[in-house]
């Protein structure tokens, strides 16, 4: 028996097999691609909405009016600093001997510790203001007035650990404390609020800063 007898070559005259058209496979039309994961990651789309202690929602709050809340809550902090730090500081340089607290190696020792007293309070209060707010309630004065609120991973009012950690930077200035550390405390102080602004401006899902993410992720809502 010859080879070619066992592998008959194709009929000559059979039409060839159908190409299928442009966009289909063998199979048939090819199914179209899978939606988007999520409408909020859409440019534009609003942001996912965050659930509250109380079974409410808010949207993750923008930068500016967190700044407005924080400039708030400051301004009364300064105002309610300067009238209490005065009271001490004036009792303690009234109540102090000067020659007593040369020691410190300052000229002047009782204005140093006036100087530091009065700092160290101000860093006390300010942050037990927004750690004991925030953990709370979830609102500071500024929040109330703007309608916001801070919630924390879980959708609850913060722990006082995360309010606390979010809240951190805000002490940064008692190191001013210590001699020639003032400009190095203030720069820090600064960089720091910079750094929260740009991070808060560059999470368009979330809206978090920085301090947000190191108290675990806790996030500023509208609740208005």
């Amino acid at each position: 028996m010859k080879v070619s007898d066992q592998n008959p070559r194709p009929d000559e005259n059979q039409p060839p097999p159908a190409t299928p058209p442009s966009g289909q496979g063998s199979y048939g039309t090819t199914p179209p691609p899978p939606p988007p994961p999520g409408g909020w990651q859409q440019p534009g789309a609003m942001p996912p909405p965050v659930q509250g202690p109380t079974g409410g929602i808010g949207q993750p709050a923008d930068l500016m009016p967190r700044f407005l809340a924080r400039l708030i809550d400051f301004v009364l902090l300064a105002v309610f600093n300067g009238v209490l730090v005065s009271f001490v500081v004036v009792g303690l340089m009234l109540g102090s001997d000067a020659g007593s607290l040369t020691g410190w190696g300052v000229s002047n020792g009782t204005e140093y510790a006036a100087s530091a007293i009065s700092t160290v309070i101000t860093a006390a209060i300010t942050l037990a203001y927004f750690t004991l707010m925030e953990s709370s309630r979830g609102q500071t004065i500024g929040k109330m007035l703007l309608k916001l609120e801070t919630r924390g991973p879980g959708g609850g009012r913060p722990t006082f650990e995360q309010a606390l950690k979010r809240n951190a930077f805000t002490a940064i200035n008692v190191l001013t404390i210590i001699p020639f550390f003032g400009f190095i405390a203030g720069i820090a102080s600064l960089a720091a609020v910079i750094t929260i602004a740009v991070t808060i401006n560059s999470d368009t899902i979330a809206r978090h800063g920085w301090h947000d993410n190191f108290a675990g992720g806790t996030t500023v809502v509208r609740v208005g």
